[in-house]
């Protein structure tokens, strides 16, 4: 009886142990570094990808909140231009248009929340940052500032 629950006990932990360790990795592999250069210094946020139809459909929707430094980084694969909406999102967001050489077009400030009125890229974009509403203003974020991250050749 002894041996036998002691093969059930080492049998789960090879069961679950694994999982916590991959859940654990999984939680720290879905916020990628990202920074910002812009006059007032560089700016560091941690962000979730948006590389796939159904992640960038879906976006911020739903969220209450968005904690100060973290943000969602949309990847078009390639320059194009783009708009986005605010449907069922809860938080006003600064929309941060990213031309493929990392440079910042155009910045669309305090969107507002629940609007479906779009919001245009204004030209050819590789990327989108989104970030809690107001960011840009209080780090004086500017188009022409350089964004730093793996999509845009960097090592970020």
């Amino acid at each position: 009886m002894r041996r036998c629950l002691l093969v059930l006990l080492a049998a789960l932990s090879v069961l679950i142990l694994p999982c916590a360790g991959v859940a654990g990795r999984l939680a720290a592999a879905e916020l990628q570094p990202l920074e910002i250069a812009s006059k007032n210094g560089v700016h560091v946020f941690a962000v979730e990808m948006a590389s796939t139809p159904e992640e960038q459909a879906k976006g911020l929707m739903f969220r209450r909140q968005l904690p100060e430094g973290q943000g969602m980084l949309f990847d078009f694969h390639k320059e194009q231009p783009t708009s986005f909406w605010m449907k069922n999102t809860y938080i006003p967001l600064d929309m941060i248009f990213i031309r493929g050489d990392g440079r910042i077009l155009r910045i669309a400030e305090n969107t507002v929340p629940l609007s479906e009125t779009l919001v245009p890229s204004g030209g050819p974009v590789r990327a989108v940052l989104e970030v809690i509403g107001g960011t840009a203003k209080k780090l004086g974020i500017a188009p022409g500032d350089r964004v730093g991250h793996a999509i845009f050749g960097g090592d970020r």
